[in-house]
Protein backbone atom coordinates (compact mmCIF):
# COMPACT_ATOMS: atom_id res chain seq x y z
CA UNK A 1 0.00 0.00 0.00
CA UNK A 2 1.61 3.31 -1.48
CA UNK A 3 1.25 6.75 0.33
CA UNK A 4 0.92 9.75 -1.59
CA UNK A 5 -0.76 13.28 -1.22
CA UNK A 6 -3.56 15.33 -2.71
CA UNK A 7 -4.43 19.30 -1.90
CA UNK A 8 -6.90 20.97 -1.44
CA UNK A 9 -6.01 24.72 -1.79
CA UNK A 10 -2.64 24.74 0.45
CA UNK A 11 -3.87 22.60 2.65
CA UNK A 12 -2.20 18.70 1.29
CA UNK A 13 -3.71 15.19 2.99
CA UNK A 14 -2.13 12.05 3.03
CA UNK A 15 -3.57 9.54 0.85
CA UNK A 16 -3.34 5.62 0.22
CA UNK A 17 -5.00 2.92 -1.89
CA UNK A 18 -5.50 -0.01 0.45
CA UNK A 19 -8.20 -1.70 -2.06
CA UNK A 20 -8.67 -2.57 -5.30
CA UNK A 21 -10.73 0.88 -5.85
CA UNK A 22 -11.48 3.61 -3.89
CA UNK A 23 -9.49 6.28 -2.34
CA UNK A 24 -8.58 7.06 1.38
CA UNK A 25 -7.63 10.18 3.23
CA UNK A 26 -5.76 9.29 5.94
CA UNK A 27 -5.32 12.83 7.28
CA UNK A 28 -3.82 15.91 7.20
CA UNK A 29 -0.02 16.15 6.03
CA UNK A 30 2.62 17.11 8.66
CA UNK A 31 3.40 20.55 6.39
CA UNK A 32 -0.37 21.39 6.72
CA UNK A 33 -1.43 20.33 10.05
CA UNK A 34 -0.57 23.60 12.11
CA UNK A 35 -3.19 25.32 9.37
CA UNK A 36 -5.67 22.77 9.28
CA UNK A 37 -8.66 21.76 11.60
CA UNK A 38 -9.86 18.77 13.16
CA UNK A 39 -12.91 18.79 10.60
CA UNK A 40 -11.45 18.88 8.00
CA UNK A 41 -14.13 17.10 5.87
CA UNK A 42 -16.71 20.18 6.96
CA UNK A 43 -14.32 23.05 7.44
CA UNK A 44 -12.09 22.15 4.58
CA UNK A 45 -13.25 19.48 1.82
CA UNK A 46 -17.08 20.58 2.07
CA UNK A 47 -16.77 24.38 2.35
CA UNK A 48 -18.02 26.59 -0.68
CA UNK A 49 -14.24 27.04 -2.50
CA UNK A 50 -13.53 23.08 -2.46
CA UNK A 51 -17.25 21.71 -2.45
CA UNK A 52 -17.78 20.58 -6.22
CA UNK A 53 -13.92 19.67 -6.26
CA UNK A 54 -14.35 17.36 -3.86
CA UNK A 55 -17.55 15.82 -4.91
CA UNK A 56 -16.36 15.43 -8.49
CA UNK A 57 -13.38 13.18 -6.70
CA UNK A 58 -16.03 10.89 -5.23
CA UNK A 59 -17.38 10.66 -8.60
CA UNK A 60 -13.79 9.54 -10.33
CA UNK A 61 -13.10 6.61 -7.05
CA UNK A 62 -16.97 6.28 -6.59
CA UNK A 63 -16.01 5.22 -2.62
CA UNK A 64 -13.76 7.94 -0.61
CA UNK A 65 -12.61 7.83 2.84
CA UNK A 66 -12.02 10.14 5.34
CA UNK A 67 -10.12 9.18 8.71
CA UNK A 68 -9.43 11.04 11.88
CA UNK A 69 -12.30 13.65 11.78
CA UNK A 70 -13.82 14.84 14.81
CA UNK A 71 -16.67 16.58 14.18
CA UNK A 72 -20.03 17.53 15.72
CA UNK A 73 -22.12 18.61 12.73
CA UNK A 74 -26.10 18.28 13.40
CA UNK A 75 -26.80 17.05 9.39
CA UNK A 76 -26.16 13.96 10.37
CA UNK A 77 -29.06 11.13 11.26
CA UNK A 78 -28.72 7.11 12.99
CA UNK A 79 -28.31 4.72 10.90
CA UNK A 80 -31.78 2.10 11.80
CA UNK A 81 -32.15 -1.17 11.18
CA UNK A 82 -33.49 -4.22 13.41
CA UNK A 83 -31.85 -7.62 12.99
CA UNK A 84 -31.52 -10.61 15.11
CA UNK A 85 -30.47 -14.07 15.09
CA UNK A 86 -33.53 -14.89 12.78
CA UNK A 87 -34.62 -12.54 10.74
CA UNK A 88 -32.02 -10.11 8.37
CA UNK A 89 -32.60 -6.34 8.31
CA UNK A 90 -33.10 -4.55 5.38
CA UNK A 91 -29.87 -2.86 5.66
CA UNK A 92 -28.14 -6.51 5.06
CA UNK A 93 -29.36 -6.40 1.85
CA UNK A 94 -27.10 -4.99 -1.12
CA UNK A 95 -29.11 -1.56 -1.86
CA UNK A 96 -28.60 1.92 -2.84
CA UNK A 97 -30.12 4.81 -0.73
CA UNK A 98 -33.61 6.14 -1.80
CA UNK A 99 -34.64 3.54 -3.97
CA UNK A 100 -38.33 4.65 -3.17
CA UNK A 101 -37.96 8.01 -4.06
CA UNK A 102 -38.10 9.41 -7.43
CA UNK A 103 -34.65 11.14 -7.40
CA UNK A 104 -31.58 9.06 -5.81
CA UNK A 105 -28.95 10.79 -3.64
CA UNK A 106 -25.53 11.40 -5.88
CA UNK A 107 -23.58 11.05 -2.84
CA UNK A 108 -24.23 8.31 0.62
CA UNK A 109 -21.73 9.37 3.20
CA UNK A 110 -21.64 6.91 6.43
CA UNK A 111 -19.76 7.87 9.87
CA UNK A 112 -18.72 6.21 12.56
CA UNK A 113 -18.43 8.92 15.27
CA UNK A 114 -15.86 8.91 18.00
CA UNK A 115 -18.22 7.04 20.93
CA UNK A 116 -17.28 4.02 24.26
CA UNK A 117 -18.30 1.73 21.76
CA UNK A 118 -15.73 0.02 19.24
CA UNK A 119 -18.07 -1.84 16.53
CA UNK A 120 -17.29 -5.61 14.63
CA UNK A 121 -20.02 -4.99 12.64
CA UNK A 122 -18.77 -4.01 8.96
CA UNK A 123 -20.58 -2.31 6.02
CA UNK A 124 -19.55 -3.71 2.75
CA UNK A 125 -19.33 -1.40 -0.69
CA UNK A 126 -18.72 -2.57 -3.82
CA UNK A 127 -19.84 -1.29 -7.03
CA UNK A 128 -23.09 -2.18 -8.47
CA UNK A 129 -22.04 -4.32 -11.96
CA UNK A 130 -20.00 -6.46 -9.44
CA UNK A 131 -22.78 -7.02 -6.92
CA UNK A 132 -25.03 -8.13 -9.22
CA UNK A 133 -22.65 -10.41 -11.12
CA UNK A 134 -21.90 -11.72 -7.54
CA UNK A 135 -25.74 -12.71 -6.78
CA UNK A 136 -26.04 -14.46 -9.68
CA UNK A 137 -22.53 -16.70 -9.39
CA UNK A 138 -22.55 -17.18 -5.55
CA UNK A 139 -26.23 -18.75 -5.12
CA UNK A 140 -26.38 -22.67 -5.04
CA UNK A 141 -26.49 -24.88 -8.11
CA UNK A 142 -30.52 -26.03 -6.47
CA UNK A 143 -31.30 -22.54 -6.65
CA UNK A 144 -30.88 -22.09 -10.25
CA UNK A 145 -33.94 -23.51 -11.27
CA UNK A 146 -35.39 -20.24 -12.92
CA UNK A 147 -34.65 -20.22 -16.62
CA UNK A 148 -34.29 -16.73 -16.62
CA UNK A 149 -31.41 -16.07 -13.79
CA UNK A 150 -29.78 -19.17 -15.56
CA UNK A 151 -29.38 -16.90 -18.83
CA UNK A 152 -28.96 -14.26 -16.92
CA UNK A 153 -25.63 -15.59 -15.55
CA UNK A 154 -24.44 -16.82 -18.23
CA UNK A 155 -24.43 -13.71 -19.54
CA UNK A 156 -22.30 -12.32 -16.21
CA UNK A 157 -20.07 -15.32 -16.59
CA UNK A 158 -18.57 -13.74 -19.78
CA UNK A 159 -16.66 -10.25 -20.27
CA UNK A 160 -18.47 -6.99 -19.52
CA UNK A 161 -19.20 -6.56 -22.49
CA UNK A 162 -21.42 -9.71 -22.82
CA UNK A 163 -23.40 -7.72 -19.71
CA UNK A 164 -26.69 -7.59 -19.96
CA UNK A 165 -28.50 -4.29 -20.08
CA UNK A 166 -28.12 -1.88 -17.09
CA UNK A 167 -31.79 -1.80 -16.90
CA UNK A 168 -32.10 -4.99 -16.46
CA UNK A 169 -30.47 -5.20 -13.01
CA UNK A 170 -33.05 -3.81 -10.75
CA UNK A 171 -35.11 -6.74 -11.84
CA UNK A 172 -32.31 -9.49 -11.66
CA UNK A 173 -31.38 -8.49 -8.00
CA UNK A 174 -34.54 -8.35 -6.76
CA UNK A 175 -35.17 -11.35 -8.29
CA UNK A 176 -32.19 -13.05 -6.65
CA UNK A 177 -33.32 -11.10 -3.18
CA UNK A 178 -36.63 -12.42 -2.94
CA UNK A 179 -34.97 -15.99 -3.60
CA UNK A 180 -32.95 -16.20 -0.98
CA UNK A 181 -34.93 -14.10 1.28
CA UNK A 182 -37.27 -17.08 0.81
CA UNK A 183 -35.51 -20.09 0.49
CA UNK A 184 -32.30 -19.61 2.89
CA UNK A 185 -32.98 -19.00 6.91
CA UNK A 186 -31.07 -16.09 8.45
CA UNK A 187 -27.40 -17.61 8.84
CA UNK A 188 -27.77 -19.29 5.53
CA UNK A 189 -28.33 -15.83 4.39
CA UNK A 190 -25.74 -13.72 6.05
CA UNK A 191 -23.18 -16.68 4.67
CA UNK A 192 -24.81 -16.63 1.17
CA UNK A 193 -23.58 -12.42 1.64
CA UNK A 194 -20.14 -13.12 2.99
CA UNK A 195 -19.46 -14.95 -0.36
CA UNK A 196 -20.83 -12.48 -2.48
CA UNK A 197 -18.68 -9.73 -0.44
CA UNK A 198 -15.92 -11.75 -1.23
CA UNK A 199 -16.87 -12.41 -4.85
CA UNK A 200 -17.62 -8.60 -5.78
CA UNK A 201 -14.31 -7.68 -4.00
CA UNK A 202 -16.39 -5.85 -1.66
CA UNK A 203 -14.22 -2.75 0.77
CA UNK A 204 -15.23 -4.38 4.54
CA UNK A 205 -12.30 -3.63 6.37
CA UNK A 206 -13.53 -2.70 10.03
CA UNK A 207 -14.16 0.49 11.03
CA UNK A 208 -12.35 3.28 12.89
CA UNK A 209 -13.88 5.76 14.96
CA UNK A 210 -13.55 9.41 13.42
CA UNK A 211 -14.26 7.63 9.50
CA UNK A 212 -16.48 8.71 7.41
CA UNK A 213 -16.90 6.61 4.06
CA UNK A 214 -18.44 8.64 1.10
CA UNK A 215 -19.80 6.60 -1.94
CA UNK A 216 -21.37 7.52 -5.47
CA UNK A 217 -24.81 6.24 -4.21
CA UNK A 218 -26.25 7.66 -8.16
CA UNK A 219 -25.22 8.24 -11.50
CA UNK A 220 -27.01 8.16 -15.06
CA UNK A 221 -24.31 5.62 -15.28
CA UNK A 222 -25.20 2.77 -13.70
CA UNK A 223 -21.82 1.00 -14.19
CA UNK A 224 -20.55 3.77 -12.05
CA UNK A 225 -22.64 3.67 -9.00
CA UNK A 226 -22.00 1.56 -5.77
CA UNK A 227 -24.24 0.05 -3.54
CA UNK A 228 -23.49 -0.93 0.70
CA UNK A 229 -24.71 -3.17 3.28
CA UNK A 230 -24.27 -3.79 6.46
CA UNK A 231 -22.27 -7.31 6.62
CA UNK A 232 -21.77 -9.23 9.71
CA UNK A 233 -18.55 -10.99 9.53
CA UNK A 234 -19.24 -14.16 11.96
CA UNK A 235 -22.63 -15.34 13.02
CA UNK A 236 -25.24 -12.77 14.43
CA UNK A 237 -25.23 -13.50 18.13
CA UNK A 238 -28.26 -12.42 20.47
CA UNK A 239 -28.09 -8.99 22.35
CA UNK A 240 -24.25 -8.32 21.38
CA UNK A 241 -23.41 -4.45 21.32
CA UNK A 242 -21.84 -2.55 18.53
CA UNK A 243 -20.75 1.29 18.06
CA UNK A 244 -23.30 3.02 16.28
CA UNK A 245 -23.00 4.53 12.80
CA UNK A 246 -24.56 7.70 11.23
CA UNK A 247 -25.15 8.39 7.86
CA UNK A 248 -26.35 11.06 5.64
CA UNK A 249 -27.03 12.55 1.71
CA UNK A 250 -24.03 14.87 1.97
CA UNK A 251 -24.54 16.46 -1.73
CA UNK A 252 -28.08 17.18 -0.56
CA UNK A 253 -27.80 18.12 2.96
CA UNK A 254 -24.39 20.11 3.99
Amino acid sequence: MSESHISFGDIRFVTSRPHSFGLVIDGIAIDSAANAPEDYLHQLLLSPEHRDAFFALIEIEGLVICKNVRSDSPTYRKVRGKSSTVKLSQAEYYHHDGCSSPTKPRVVEIRFPHQDVARDVATAVAPLPAVIRAMLMALPERMMKDSELVAFRHLFSGSVASYPSPETWDHIQGKVTRMVRKEMDAEACRTYFRAVDQMADAYVKPWEMGESRLMLNWHRDLNRTFQHRRAYQRPREALEQNGSLVKRWTAEET
